[in-house]
């Protein structure tokens, strides 16, 4: 690493999507030593400034210095299936510059491909150690290892590089238990510059201080999630007292205008009265009449500019409050009565290994949740279910509509809008029908024109919901992949009160037990070695989370 300190410095920083969406409009932000927790609602730009950091993006104004060599560990990492890990790693030069000296070839090329990396096969078999890949062998191809499994080598590339900096954008995103105790192992281990993207409450509180990016804006918090949390609670109820006391003083600066008002009203009859009676000289008479106007529109303007003022401030006070909206579903068609066959499995044995020895019924609007180790075949499961896949075997059959999430969320036309992309779904349905029905959905006006490739992780992941729940006939059987991957805490909030109201069956298959049993899960399967069975919900941390005794180990 550097020797120089090593720090992140953007100044007035503006970037803005090519259809003129605006996400930074003159941003002004330093990161420096430590373990930084980036956290914002989704949309709010959190992952294109990594990316901006990272310079996979320009910026449309402003500058981003960077002092040292930076390492990006993106939000969806995607490895060519062909590499082997050792050029995942990026050391496959430098090993085989390192054989062919071992084997007696002291060409001077070898010698300046390895400079001072002498130990790079050492160093990298203890990194993969570090994140539980020690069985991964540095000649094995990427298409043999799990998703996780791809986003902790993507980690061990970046770590074995040694960068000044390290960006993380959601890095426990299909992580199982055990995958996400290595991964915190070794953020807690860095000493560098770190700025981490993430919804995952464990990892966040790892951090140092919390950086929260808000309209454009960084605010900052010391410690970490749970600090942030206090102090954030602290400024609500703050903020929360300050729209009551605004919302008094509104009320009584109505109160006091109408009042002026009525006085006014009175004094211009008096004075109409005495003018009729005539008791006093004309010219006098004329006199006070224009003084008391005059008085008059000087005492009104006074009212209705600290009533102006008084709605000022109510508006900046509200504007303080945070208002995590959430999604509201209303969807009757999805109900299934209690005792209705849904789904059918029997003997079911699918691509990779898996399968369901002799037979698995889901009736009824029952919750389950489908858990198993990253490569256990959770996926493969489920697009079986859903028909994307072919049964090597046996039998896969669902007796009501049914629809699928992905991890992928490749549901979605990104050349579409979101409204378009509903549509596709609901092709009888009125745009306005799509347009109310999306307001729920929290896409209201005009972002239900966004086109979907500039939404964000959580925005995309809403749309694609909104897709799938929203279709024609109405799914009964809901399937979700993954689906707090790239959701902040708000949205995942709102993601639980949507599938509360949601009355259909339902499998997830997830890593994030809290979700789980925030959703109600009634039944819970776990897919261990290739075979699928069900579980008592108290032995679900040690399933998931519990390090085998033995990982079969290659070559």
């Amino acid at each position: 690493m550097s020797t120089f300190p090593a720090s992140i410095t953007c100044t007035s920083l503006s970037f803005a999507w090519p259809d003129g969406t605006t996400v930074f409009d003159g941003l002004q932000v330093a990161f420096g030593p430590g373990r930084t927790g980036l956290v914002g609602v989704n949309g709010s730009g959190k992952s294109t400034l990594l990316k901006l950091i990272a310079q996979q993006l320009s910026p449309t104004d402003g500058t981003v210095r960077i002092a040292g060599e930076v390492g990006h560990l993106p939000q969806n990492v995607t490895l060519d299936t062909g590499l082997r890990v050792d050029e995942a790693l990026g050391i496959a030069e430098i090993r085989a510059a390192l054989h062919a000296i071992e084997a007696g070839d002291v060409a001077e090329k070898h010698f300046d491909t390895v400079g001072d990396d002498w130990d790079v096969e050492e160093r990298a078999r203890a990194t993969l150690g570090e994140l539980g890949l020690g069985h991964i062998g540095l000649d094995r191809t990427i298409g043999e290892v799990s998703g996780g499994e791809s986003v902790l080598l993507r980690l061990a590339a970046l770590l074995l590089r040694r960068p000044d900096v390290l960006l993380l954008d959601e890095p426990t995103n299909n992580l199982d238990l055990y995958a996400r105790r290595r991964l915190y192992a070794a953020v807690e281990a860095w000493s560098g510059v770190m700025v981490v993207v993430s919804h995952d409450r464990e990892l966040l509180e790892l951090v140092d201080q919390i950086a929260d990016l808000r309209s454009g804006e960084v605010t900052w918090y010391g410690g970490n999630f749970s600090a942030y949390e206090a102090a954030l609670a602290g400024e609500q109820e703050a903020a929360e007292r300050m729209v009551r006391v605004a919302e008094a003083d509104v009320k009584k600066q109505k109160r006091e205008l109408v009042d002026a008002q009525v006085k006014l009203a009175r004094r211009k009859r008096y004075g109409q009265k005495m003018f009729e009676q005539k008791r006093e000289p004309k010219i006098v008479m004329g006199a006070r009449r224009r003084a008391a106007q005059e008085s008059a529109g000087k005492h009104r303007i006074m009212h209705e500019e600290r009533l102006t003022e008084a709605k000022e401030r109510l508006d900046e006070a509200v504007e303080a409050v945070r208002d995590d909206d959430e999604i509201r579903v209303d969807l009757p068609h999805t109900a299934v009565p209690p005792g209705r066959d849904v789904l059918t499995l029997q003997d079911l044995e699918m691509r990779y290994g898996a399968r369901v020895i002799g037979g698995l019924d889901l009736r009824g609007p029952e919750r389950i949740a489908l858990i198993g180790r990253n490569g256990s075949g959770k996926t493969t499961l489920l697009r079986t279910i859903a028909g994307e896949l072919d049964a090597v075997s046996g039998e896969a059959r669902a007796h009501v509509p049914l629809r699928f999430l992905p991890q992928r969320l490749d549901v979605l036309d990104d050349e579409r809008t979101v409204a378009e992309n509903v549509a596709r779904y609901a092709p009888a349905a009125t745009n306005n029908r799509i347009r109310a029905r999306l307001a729920r959905f929290l896409f209201r006006g005009a972002k239900a024109d966004q086109l979907a490739s500039t939404l964000s992780g959580g925005e995309r992941f809403r749309a694609a919901l909104a897709a799938l729940m929203l279709a024609e006939p109405a799914p009964q059987l809901l399937m979700l992949d993954e689906p707090t991957n790239n959701l902040d805490m708000a949205s995942v909030r709102q993601l639980t009160t949507a599938l509360e109201s949601y009355e259909g069956a339902l499998i997830v298959a997830s890593h994030d037990t809290p979700f789980l049993e925030s959703i109600g899960i009634t039944r819970w399967l776990l897919l261990e070695e290739g075979e699928l069975s069900e579980i008592a919900p108290d032995s679900v941390g040690y399933s998931v989370g519990a390090e085998p005794d033995e990982r079969r180990q290659s070559d």
